[in-house]
């Protein structure tokens, strides 16, 4: 139930995206390129952020850098 409360939870540390180019999903509505993000947890394949909906969304590491 961790994703209940991610929201409140401390951040992992900062990533900075840096594209938008989704082969599947449509991401550019909810990232912006050259901005930083929170994250609130991690797994091997995707950082869980909160985006630019100000909720907590699950991407592909590949969008982003550490900052």
């Amino acid at each position: 139930m961790i994703h209940k409360i991610w929201e409140e939870r401390e951040t992992v540390k900062k990533v900075k995206c840096i594209h938008t180019d989704a082969t599947k999903y449509i991401v550019n509505r909810v990232l912006t390129a050259g901005q930083l993000y929170d994250v609130k947890n991690e797994t091997e394949e995707f950082y869980f952020i909160i985006d630019n909906s100000g909720k907590i969304g699950g991407y592909y590491k590949d969008y982003f850098q550490d900052a």
